[in-house]
């Protein structure tokens, strides 16, 4: 943070009024299923995006990044307009476009989320500049409604059809817990998350085959589960059993039919997930987590080699269950591994993919965090 606070007062000449910061996400499951009113399982990671806010007196917009050596974009909140401006700015560019602000602001970010790697790097942007913004304002909006402002400034300003998972847990989540979210009207459960007194570890694997949503194989899957909806006549994949989807298989084209399955059989994943963790049954949500990757992999078809790779591995090494996380078509993978056998599988994955000729993949841990956050004004005033 203080990094952060030097380089914004070095580089626009003043101390930022509000410093806030929002986390990564990985989702344990329920992939692919946000968009679908169903309900998802995520917890937010230890690595975060830290922005620092001040207001202009003028309408302009002065936004740089340290990952991008500082160069700052500038632009006027009267040329904000959807799928406008430099790539990776557009996702702060349409935070503040959603939120209305009604004058201009200087912003430093300091994203520490690894990008490209499903851990959603874009909702910890979004939401550390919304949570400021929100406060610096005195907008008074709440979690919920700073989730649905930075969702549709992915979906209309970035113009990525995301679904409203990755802001919600970034926003809401809680140290040590899992948060089942209902999609569908963005109530919580705070699902407890304790699996170091089990003698487990959960092992991110990013296999550094980085993605972009915004290629069309995103947008793609979701209009599929839309088309699902529309050909069945209901309102969401969420108001429809396994077994009558099944049934109804005949009024769907085979695509259409095969992308649904993955929606309502997730859905069936994430709650019998919800009751193997209230009982601690680790070994049921092991089979859990493989049978989501089989579904993402064969039905959903958004995994990749790397990905697959990555996970056939780890089973094979003693996971009790492993899966690709987030998008897809590249990214991270996670497993859910005895302690002691992490290292022995970080070594397996990497002599796997040397011998596939795969870029290296790298490997983390984290615990369950909490979510969005002003940071202490003492801290930027002491700073």
């Amino acid at each position: 943070m203080q990094e952060v606070i030097k380089s914004f007062s070095d580089l626009f000449g003043k101390t930022p009024e509000v410093v806030a910061t929002a986390p990564g996400r990985v989702n344990l499951i329920g992939e692919h299923i946000d968009y679908s009113d169903g309900f998802v399982l995520p917890f937010a990671i230890s690595d975060t995006t830290t922005v620092a806010v001040a207001r202009r007196s003028d309408r302009q917009i002065r936004i740089a990044s340290l990952q991008k050596s500082a160069d700052v974009l500038d632009t006027s909140l009267d040329d904000l307009a959807p799928l406008t401006g430099e790539g990776w700015a557009r996702y702060a560019l349409g935070v503040l476009w959603v939120l209305g602000i009604d004058t201009g602001v200087e912003l430093l970010i300091d994203g520490r989320v690894p990008l490209g790697a499903g851990l959603s790097s874009s909702a910890a942007l979004e939401c550390s500049i919304a949570t400021a913004v929100n406060h610096l304002f005195n907008k008074g909006l709440s979690l919920a409604e700073l989730a649905r402002a930075t969702q549709r400034a992915e979906n209309d300003y970035v113009g990525v059809p995301c679904g409203i998972m990755d802001q919600s847990v970034s926003l809401m989540a809680h140290s040590g817990s899992a948060l089942l979210l209902d999609c569908r009207d963005l109530t919580t459960e705070n699902i407890p998350f304790l699996i170091a007194p089990q003698g487990l570890e959960l092992l991110i694997i990013d296999t550094q085959a980085h993605h972009k949503l915004v290629d069309g194989g995103y947008a793609e899957r979701r209009a599929s589960c839309e088309k699902a909806v529309s050909d069945l006549g209901i309102s969401s994949l969420r108001d429809i059993s396994v077994i009558e989807y099944v049934a109804r298989q005949s009024e769907l084209d085979p695509t259409t039919y095969i992308r649904g399955f993955h929606a309502v059989t997730e859905m069936k994943r994430v709650l019998e997930a919800v009751e193997a963790l209230k009982s601690n049954n680790f070994v049921r949500l092991g089979q859990l987590l493989n049978q989501s990757h089989r579904s993402l992999r064969d039905d959903y078809t958004v995994s990749c080699p790397e990905l697959n790779l990555a996970v056939d591995t780890a089973v094979e090494q003693g996971a009790l269950g492993a899966r690709m996380v987030g998008g897809g078509f590249g990214g991270s993978a996670i497993a859910l591994i005895k302690a002691n056998h992490v290292k022995r599988c970080e070594a397996a994955i990497t002599k796997e993919f040397a011998y596939a000729g795969f870029k290296s993949p790298r490997f983390f841990t984290s615990l369950p965090s909490d979510g969005a956050h002003v940071m202490p004004s003492s801290h930027v005033i002491s700073n």
